[in-house]
């Protein structure tokens, strides 16, 4: 039986697992975090990848736990409304279609139930690969040394099994001038499947209800060239925001209060990765690690859970060769949604923009 590493645990790696396991291969995911990661924004299923939701016999259960917004206000800094409108919510675009909107959260508790069967190593990562003809050697940041027929980066744009085999972050990453920050809040506006969007300038935020609607999600951001931080510096993050948002008019003092008290937040550029191959040898990418569209495309976990199905479709139908077939299959497709984030500078893409890049690949070989 041929063993696979998967290094990340969030959507892509454990749709990867799910699919490996159908075709017979042995799976151990590897994720730096202790446990799940709880928190995250609303996050769309379109397209092809709703396919494969259904083909993994979860789309019920997403379906359950979608978010149903019933519509968006904007408002100015005095909190008037400008605009409302029940059509359709920056965060999933119009609310008449066959588009899912799930929170992050949810979607991971729901594939990551998939995955049972591969082994999950929490709080550990990679430290080294060293690869021949036959296999990968994976040296491990808590210690001990394995060997993987293998190995897959599913840990996002930041992704540690990229620097390892293909070298610096910097050679690959295309900065799109924002940066933003997503966090739980108190769900003190009483919203109920609303979102609230406020903008001054180049920076402002999106307040959006979660399932329930005990609490609201912040999406706060901020137009910005490219700033030199530590990843991992949550509090050097926080400030970062406070520094660009705090003149924000409306609730922008308890929301700034919120977010330091936040254990759940996250920050990041906006950036897409661009690379003329995923793979090298036994070594290869998925989702962000490899191809990310940045959220501004909105396609990031389609483009994860369509990636997973593909490169497992190819492992399973023939492993020589299986590395190149993934790309030819997925590239047209990535581009596509890549371009999304690009389309309408400071605006979404156009709703036939959106449903061409969702539906364009094919999951049956």
């Amino acid at each position: 039986m041929s063993s696979v590493l998967v290094s990340g645990a969030g959507i892509g790696g454990p749709v990867l697992a799910y699919w490996l396991a159908r075709h017979g291969f042995e799976v151990t995911i590897v994720e730096r975090a202790p446990a799940p990661r709880r928190g995250g924004q609303a996050v769309d299923l379109r397209g092809a990848a709703v396919t494969v939701a259904e083909r993994m016999g979860v789309l019920e259960q997403v379906l359950a736990r979608r978010t149903r917004m019933l519509g968006m206000s904007m408002v100015d800094r005095d909190g008037n409304e400008t605009m409302r409108t029940t059509e359709r919510t920056i965060s999933a675009g119009r609310l008449d279609g066959d588009d899912v909107e799930i929170m992050r959260e949810d979607l991971v508790a729901i594939v990551t139930a998939t995955a049972g069967d591969a082994e999950t190593l929490y709080g550990d990562s990679i430290a080294a690969l060293e690869q021949d003809a036959d296999g990968v050697d994976v040296t491990f940041e808590r210690g001990g040394r394995r060997r993987f027929d293998y190995v897959v980066g599913a840990d996002g744009l930041h992704s540690n099994v990229r620097a390892l085999a293909f070298g610096e972050e910097s050679r690959f990453v295309r900065h799109l001038g924002m940066y933003v920050s997503i966090y739980s809040a108190p769900n003190f506006l009483d919203l109920d499947r609303w979102q609230v969007w406020h903008r001054e300038g180049d920076a402002g935020y999106g307040v959006y209800s979660a399932p329930g609607n005990a609490t609201i999600r912040v999406n706060a951001g901020f137009g910005a060239g490219p700033i030199s931080y530590d990843h991992r510096d949550v509090e050097a993050q926080k400030r970062l925001v406070e520094e660009h948002c705090s003149a924000l008019g409306w609730e922008t003092p308890r929301l700034m209060k919120a977010m330091w008290e936040a254990d759940d937040f996250y920050f990041d550029a906006m950036a897409q990765i661009h690379m003329d191959r995923w793979s090298a040898g036994r070594v290869t990418l998925l989702g962000d690690a490899g191809y990310c569209a940045s959220p501004l495309s909105g396609q990031g976990t389609s483009l994860a859970m369509v990636g997973a199905y593909v490169l497992a479709d190819e492992l399973g139908a023939d492993r020589r060769g299986a590395f190149d077939r993934y790309e030819e299959r997925m590239r047209p497709f990535v581009r596509l949604n890549q371009e999304l984030a690009t389309e309408n500078p400071g605006g979404p893409a156009s709703d036939e923009s959106v449903r061409r890049a969702a539906t364009a690949v094919s999951l049956d070989r």
